[in-house]
């Protein structure tokens, strides 16, 4: 399960405290306490059979007494009762649980075992054991035992430690900050990290996400998950656990999801200022206002040591400034004088307003005579609509509690040293970089004829039917040669002053299954060129990135190489039963050459982190006497998509998209290409090949995280409609599905769209009415489950 009645936990329309207690001390009388002191509004309930009341409220003796079903409980009680509870809370229909209390070991692992057996039939959620609790200050929805109180606020906070949740709690309460979300998630028995980040991706109440883990249990659904929240808000993760060895393939996780990896508690701590209280768009420049030469030098080198470029201004800018501010030294910091009043700052971001080549706005001020801090903040709330990308200011030496909030309300992050202010900004950047590397469109894969990626296959497979596991020398090249990979005869030999070489190995690691690790040398003993690891598919986009972290990046044929690791990725990609790998990569300024490869077979392997693309589901047919393929869409397919969306009609579109559109920009044509195969489909049909690819049609379905319903979407080009291609297209999405075992398909559209209508109920589609009078629904059943399981009947 992931996001399946999260929800409840969120936004709960009641809830109910299993074990709540006056006792001081106890577990009970904290959550009942925190609870009560938080203005829910729905219902709150306490169950203890030992109290008739508690702070005036009636107390009720079991979960049957209650008045109505809880939508969430927090259990307070000992391990020996949470089944039997659970199984009461379940049969009335309650959705989720947070299990406050801890478990000694080794007991505590059966109670949540017996727990978690007890909750599935009933599709509830568990929280915890051992979780201080599920936070919604918004509504006061309190589900555990906080050690302070929580302000509502725009970040999320994640993290399955009870100590680090409440001392971020109490460093946000101490300096005004809030949360949208808090969650501690305890032992993870069944709610982890990946189903938060799922919930949270779409969670309009939450800006950004900040996360603190050890490790991840699910990779494939974490990588998901991580993936489409990178796509629509920062998520910044803290790991414990550097001394782990694979440490380094966490972050090389977090960086292809798109997270942004801090180094330390100050950092993370930082971003709740940064992100929960400011709407920063990060550019890649910055401009710091200030007034003393000292601290524009401690500022400029804070913004060095942070890898931050302060921006070079053009003369219009120089210009500008110069003619409300002659005083001012015109320079990157901008020092406007030691004599500079409030009124300078404002003046400062209003001239350069009209210059976006500046970047983002960073006022650094220490209170002088002149300029006291609190009326430089009055100014900079009065002026900050000039400040277009936002505006984060650092007031060191002193700010009061009321200045703070005031600049709080007006979304004005504030920092308390030029370095914090520095690294919160490198962490914007950092995040809108690896949002950039998630949007980037590769190259398609190089082409490979069926006959060689078949001929491949064979030879594994007699391999493996002969008992042969290990191949290595000829044999291994001949299965490298049908993915264009020119493996040398030998040894690599001694290592020479102009080569670098690079070991390659796919390894499986016990939680991310086949991962790569290239590890580089450089020649005569220099330091290490490159030491990473990478997850499988790569492409050219994805490779690049990977090589260039190496310092001789730029001494590295880099197209050559680049072509080599993408070609070893679609090898391990095709062909499953590779469940190892070694070779030697020689990379010389004018060749790439592998030596000594060794692969290890097996019949079956770990599932890649990252769904691959599926080319099993590739199919050439004859469609009214043209050859087409249909075939999952690629993100090489962007340009053809784009030709595709700009040939269909106005109204077309219209149908399609329920509005107006007449084009779409890179961002939006990458959410429709760059799709993620565990989770969404998109068949097209095509004809031609490689750069005069055309596309004449597309079916895609997008399933919630839990499978249980799949939303599907149809279009065809204008000048192919009444030709049966949206049939065949749509034919084949449900077969998907069905075969996925996605129980629901269902769709829209607007009720004058009637050849889609038609086409819905000729395939059996129930059509049905929506909350929108102007348009038409259609579900059709893929499964036969039992309806309050979800198991298919026996």
């Amino acid at each position: 399960m992931t996001v399946r009645n999260l929800d409840a936990l969120f936004n709960p329309k009641s809830i109910a405290v299993i074990g709540a207690s006056l006792r001081a001390g106890s577990i009970g009388e904290m959550v009942w306490s925190r609870l009560s002191a938080a203005n829910f509004t729905g219902p709150v309930w306490a169950v203890n059979p030992k109290h008739r009341q508690l702070n005036g409220a009636v107390v009720f003796a079991g979960i049957d007494d209650l008045p109505d079903t809880p939508t969430v409980a927090v259990l307070c009680t000992p391990p020996h009762t949470w089944p039997g509870i659970v199984g009461q809370l379940g049969e009335r229909g309650t959705r989720a649980v947070v299990i406050v209390g801890q478990a000694r070991e080794p007991e505590g692992k059966d109670w949540a075992r017996r727990t978690l057996a007890v909750a599935r039939p009933f599709l509830l959620r568990v929280v915890g054991p051992s979780s201080v609790g599920v936070m919604t200050p918004a509504v006061g929805a309190v589900l555990g035992a906080p050690s302070c109180a929580i302000a509502a606020g725009g970040v999320a906070w994640v993290s399955a430690s009870n100590a680090l949740t409440n001392g971020v709690m109490g460093w946000a309460n101490a300096r005004g900050l809030g949360f949208s979300r808090v969650v501690a998630l305890g032992d993870e028995a069944d709610v982890d990290v990946g189903d938060i980040l799922d919930f949270l991706a779409s969670d309009s109440r939450t800006r950004a996400i900040l996360m603190a883990i050890e490790s991840v249990r699910m990779a494939r659904k974490f990588m998901s998950a991580a993936r489409a929240a990178a796509r629509n808000k920062p998520v910044l993760v803290l790991r414990t656990g550097h001394d782990d060895p694979f440490d380094a393939l966490y972050s090389a996780a977090f960086r292809r999801a798109g997270l942004v990896r801090v180094d330390s508690l100050d950092d993370l701590l930082d971003e709740i200022e940064t992100l929960g209280v400011g709407r920063v768009a990060a550019s890649d420049r910055a401009t710091v206002i200030t007034s003393d030469r000292g601290v524009a030098a401690v500022a400029a080198d804070a913004f060095a040591a942070a890898g931050d470029a302060l921006a070079l201004w053009p003369e219009a800018a120089r210009a500008s400034v110069a003619a409300v501010l002659p005083r001012a030294r015109l320079e990157n910091p901008l020092q406007l004088g030691d004599t500079a009043t409030a009124a300078d700052f404002g003046a400062a971001l209003e001239a350069l307003a009209p210059h976006r080549e500046t970047g983002t706005a960073f006022v650094v001020h220490a209170p002088t005579h002149t300029a006291p801090v609190a009326e430089v903040a009055r100014v900079l709330i009065e002026q900050q609509s000039h400040a277009y990308r936002g505006l984060l200011v650092c007031f060191f030496g002193c700010v009061d509690q009321a200045t703070r909030d005031a600049l709080h309300a007006h979304g004005i992050p504030v920092h308390t040293t030029p370095q914090r202010l520095a690294r919160g900004f490198a962490r914007l950047v950092d995040y809108r970089q690896g949002r950039e590397l998630l949007m980037q469109t590769p190259d398609g894969p190089r082409p490979q004829t069926l006959v060689a990626l078949d001929s491949a296959q064979a030879q594994v497979m007699a391999a493996l039917t002969a008992g042969v596991a290990e191949l290595d020398g000829e044999r291994a090249s001949r299965v490298l040669a049908q993915f264009g990979i020119v493996v040398k005869a030998g040894s690599a030999g001694p290592r020479s002053v102009d080569a670098i070489e690079i070991d390659v190995r796919l390894l499986n690691h016990r939680v991310f299954g086949p991962v790569f690790e290239f590890k580089a040398v450089g020649a005569l003993g220099l330091p290490d060129a490159l030491h990473e690891f990478s997850f499988p598919p790569l492409n050219p986009v994805l490779a690049r990135d990977l090589v260039m972290r190496s310092p001789r990046a730029r001494e590295l044929p880099a197209e050559n190489l680049l072509i080599a690791l993408t070609a070893l990725s679609q090898a391990v990609c095709e062909i499953e039963q590779i469940v190892a790998l070694r070779l030697t990569v020689r990379v010389t300024r004018e060749a790439v050459v592998v030596y000594e490869p060794h692969l290890t077979l097996a019949a079956h392997r770990t599932p890649l982190a990252i769904q691959p693309y599926p080319r099993q589901l590739e199919e050439t047919l004859d469609w009214n006497g043209l050859l087409i393929t249909v075939r999952p869409i690629r993100p090489d397919d962007e340009a053809a998509h784009s030709a595709f969306v700009s040939a269909m009609s106005p109204d077309d579109l219209r149908l399609r998209f329920f509005s107006s559109v007449r084009s779409f920009d890179h961002s939006q044509l990458a959410r429709m290409t760059q799709i993620d195969y565990d989770r969404e489909m998109a068949f097209i049909a095509v004809t031609g090949e490689h750069d005069a690819i055309e596309t004449l049609g597309v079916v895609r379905a997008v399933a919630d995280p839990d499978n249980e319903t799949a939303e599907f979407a149809v279009a065809v080009r204008s000048d192919l409609k009444g030709k049966r291609l949206g049939l065949l297209l749509l034919i084949r999405i449900i077969a998907y599905c069905r075969a996925r075992g996605t129980r629901w398909l269902i769709g829209e559209a607007l009720r004058e769209n009637t050849g889609m209508i038609g086409l819905a109920r000729r395939l059996g589609f129930e059509i049905t009415a929506t909350e929108d009078p102007g348009v038409t629904g259609f579900r059709m059943r893929l499964t036969e489950t039992d309806a309050q399981t979800g198991a298919l009947p026996s």
